[in-house]
């Protein structure tokens, strides 16, 4: 049924889906010489770039979201798969699969600065404002913990597998991880530096990506087998509801000002779901490219950016969305 659902989607005529669509195609940016995967993407909001881990080539691109192109690359990073930038102090924090460091890169140059020994495979990383903090997920199970101020790594909490998306509460203490090696979601209270709680997830496996809903205390996974999105309250680890999605989520995003999900998937298409009071709603199962399951959604500009993978004849690209309305 899904199957159909989506091909009938590529079959409309474009100027049908174009004047219903959820989200508008709005820029197009080429990534000349992009190979292999595309992993995660991080925005530095004053200078409008982009920052893109391309694991397959073994650097950072640089993109100039206000001239539209690529002004650059960061080389030399082995398997880069997660990047965060940091404002304040004009820091870009790069993760490597391959080493388990966690390269940093200062200034508009984005010269060279530090670099971060974890142990292993170096993967998602956010951070915690507050604090000051980056957390990164990395080996066979642990967050390490890094004081911005100091490029220090401050300690490790242990989990029970390597974690893949994980999420920050605002406004308390928690972290929800996805770690698909166990199938579930496990809770880590960061104050105390331990693991609280482990919520399975019955009937599902391979959750990579996740989105919170603070404000109603929803947090989102998607998985894979079967390609699912699963709500859970985030008090209890009670599932809420379950819908199907686009098969080989790698990231989703939740926009709060118009309480709608955005789920990039690998078999080229993006899924936009409506998330009231109770089940989600699909709105939208939108095309987009082969392979193209990464992406960002930056509330600050109304955007949703889509990493295309060169394959074939498909050129390495970034797509820009804007919701609508």
């Amino acid at each position: 049924m899904r199957g159909l659902a989506f091909l009938l989607v590529l079959l409309l005529p474009y100027a049908a889906r174009a004047a219903e669509a959820p989200l508008r195609l709005v820029q197009t940016i080429p990534l000349p010489d992009g190979r292999g995967r595309i992993d995660h993407m991080a925005l530095d909001p004053a200078r409008q770039r982009l920052f893109i881990a391309e694991l397959g080539n073994d650097s950072v691109a640089v993109v100039d979201l206000k001239a539209g192109r690529m002004t650059g690359r960061i080389t030399g990073v082995a398997e880069p798969q997660g990047v965060a930038y940091v404002p304040g102090f004009e820091r870009l924090f790069v993760t490597s699969g391959e080493t388990g460091v966690v390269s940093v890169f200062e200034g508009a140059e984005l010269a060279p600065a530090t670099e971060i020994s974890l142990d292993g495979d170096a993967d998602n990383i956010r951070y915690e404002p507050t604090e000051r903090e980056l957390y990164v997920g990395f080996g066979n199970g642990g967050l390490g913990r890094v004081a911005v101020a100091g490029e220090v790594h401050v300690n490790d909490i242990a989990l029970s597998g390597h974690p893949e998306s994980f999420q920050l509460q605002s406004n308390g203490s928690m972290i929800f991880v996805n770690v698909p090696d166990a199938g579930d979601i496990e809770v880590v209270d960061r104050n105390a530096g331990t693991r609280v709680a482990s919520w399975p997830l019955a009937g599902a496996r391979a959750n990579f990506p996740m989105a919170l809903d603070e404000p109603d205390r929803r947090l989102i996974v998607a998985t894979r087998e079967p390609a699912a999105l699963v709500v859970l309250d985030t008090q209890t680890g009670g599932e809420l509801a379950r819908v199907e999605t686009c098969g080989d989520a790698d990231d989703v995003f939740y926009d709060h000002k118009r309480r709608q999900l955005y789920v990039s998937c690998g078999e080229g298409a993006l899924d936009v779901l409506a998330l009231p009071d109770a089940m989600p709603k699909r709105i939208a199962l939108l095309r987009t490219a082969a392979g193209a399951r990464t992406s960002l959604f930056a509330p600050e500009q109304d955007r949703l950016y889509v990493a295309v993978p060169h394959r074939g004849a498909q050129p390495a690209e970034i797509l820009a969305y804007q919701p609508i309305p």
